[in-house]
């Protein structure tokens, strides 16, 4: 077993950690900020998509306090009970999140957008307050926004991807669930300011329950796209291709390797791989050729490919002799 020393996989992942938790810290208080905000014109105006941005703020706000949870608890030292760490810990609060957004906003956002067609139409009030909390709402939402897209920025720049695959691909669930929350939000607010807008145009408010619903809908397909994206890590995601390749590539290299059978991988963590390789081996080499062979890969491997925290070595034995 090889374990990767925790000053490498530091520089590897360059501060990682530190930077998810700043992006949920800000997240966070921008969401409470505008929760409140919204909260208070929805009130006062009675307008159903501001009441729906407001709870789905509240729930942003509750499930951002889940990822900051998630960055903590997975952090943790590995110990007997979990000899691989925590890492995957992560995954299961951002699960946790993925659901507040459905329930707390997806289903209460078309429940109040139904809620509001079904009841006797008003002609509501308050707009431009209405309108100045959601300007200043979406200035907010944008600096969380742009915090989330920055850290996705340089995770990709880190490790040679695009900042789509990054968005798709990453390990750290954390800024990619805070990017889609307010970029949903983002969208949100420019729905609800249509809805008011058609309302007060109008003076009929099933433009505000249609805003609603529409809010619901979206949050509703956020949240299963990221519950998608966390079941996936939790059962157990293979690594990132490029990487299985190259740790192939550096096995293959050794003269005495006839074969790699079987090479298997996980990630286990933020920046976290397992990996396990069962290989041929030279029918002459000696034990001793042997171990000296799985020492020098995995010198190989710690050098080029930081990310793999535990490496497994399997040697195929023989069909005429002993499995070594």
């Amino acid at each position: 077993m090889v374990v990767v020393p925790d000053d490498v996989t530091s520089a590897a992942e360059g501060g990682g950690h530190e930077d998810s938790a700043f992006t949920v810290v800000v997240a966070i208080l921008a969401n409470l900020g505008i929760a409140i905000a919204k909260g208070v014109a929805g009130a006062l105006s009675g307008s159903a998509a501001m009441i729906s941005e407001a709870a789905h703020s509240v729930a942003d706000t509750m499930n951002e306090v889940l990822l900051l949870v998630a960055v903590r608890r997975s952090d943790r030292p590995a110990d007997e009970r979990h000899p691989f760490g925590y890492g995957r810990e992560r995954y299961f609060w951002t699960l946790l999140a993925a659901v507040g957004i459905f329930v707390g906003g997806g289903v209460f956002s078309v429940l109040q957008g139904v809620n509001e067609l079904r009841s006797a139409r008003h002609e509501g009030g308050h707009f431009t307050l209405t309108y100045v909390v959601l300007a200043v709402s979406f200035l907010l939402e944008s600096v969380s926004w742009l915090q989330a897209r920055a850290q996705l920025r340089r995770d990709a720049d880190r490790v040679g991807r695009t900042m789509r695959d990054e968005l798709w691909k990453t390990t750290d669930p954390a800024a990619t669930t805070v990017f889609f929350e307010d970029t949903a939000a983002l969208a949100g607010l420019v729905i609800a300011g249509t809805g008011v807008a058609l309302h007060q145009l109008t003076h009929n408010s099933t433009w505000d329950g249609l805003a609603s619903i529409a809010i619901g809908a979206l949050l509703a397909v956020v949240a299963v796209t990221l519950g998608r994206e966390n079941r996936s890590l939790i059962v157990g995601e293979a690594a990132d291709p490029r990487l299985q390749e190259g740790v192939r590539a550096l096995i293959v290299a050794h003269p005495e390797v006839d074969a790699v059978d079987e090479l298997l991988t996980m990630v286990i963590g933020r920046g976290e791989v397992l990996v396990a390789a069962r290989i041929d081996l030279d029918d002459d080499i000696t034990a001793g050729q042997v171990e000296a062979l799985a020492r020098e890969m995995e010198r190989e491997i710690l050098a080029e490919h930081p990310f793999v925290r535990h490496f497994f070595l399997d040697i195929t034995a023989d069909a005429n002799s002993p499995r070594q």
